[in-house]
């Protein structure tokens, strides 16, 4: 049977989800829909800890789905903008992963994880998939991963 890692840039999947369907994502659909294509061996959730009420029950149906949830503090800067980039850590994650699955795949449309993909497809003979919002996903993430599903109704709530 497959072995499949999931990688989820929450903070990515919430906007985009958001700015285009005006939906959340359902991440027991997606579940589910690896699930039946092989044994997902390790899933990952990327968030930002905001310490309010939704954001910890959000982040407890992630951990009863089987994600392992990752949190960053959420930094406030002066000027009134925020980070919380979880680009680095996933990536590390994603290159652990790489040899011991056969296929890894990323939830995000975020075209910085074009080259992680190309390196982890070329180097360990992974399979890659992105699953990403398709008007919001990077052309050149599309193309880096072996396979592209578009988010669609399908996949939310």
């Amino acid at each position: 049977m497959e072995k499949i890692a999931v990688f989820a840039d929450v903070q990515n999947i919430y906007y985009t989800t958001r700015e285009v369907y005006q939906r959340q994502f359902n991440y027991r659909a997606l579940w589910q829909a690896i699930s039946q294509r092989g044994n997902i061996v390790s899933a990952y959730a990327y968030a930002i800890a905001r310490n309010d009420d939704k954001q910890k029950k959000f982040q407890s149906t992630l951990k009863q789905i089987g994600f392992t949830v990752k949190l960053k503090p959420y930094i406030q800067r002066s000027d009134g903008t925020a980070k919380g980039d979880w680009d680095v850590g996933i990536t590390i994650d994603v290159l652990e992963q790489s040899t011991q699955v056969d296929t890894i795949v990323l939830l995000s449309g975020d075209g910085d994880f074009d080259l992680l993909l190309q390196h982890v497809n070329s180097k360990y003979n992974v399979k890659t998939e992105v699953y990403g919002v398709a008007s919001l996903t990077a052309n050149s993430l599309i193309n880096s991963a072996t396979n592209f599903y578009p988010i669609d109704s399908q996949l939310l709530l």
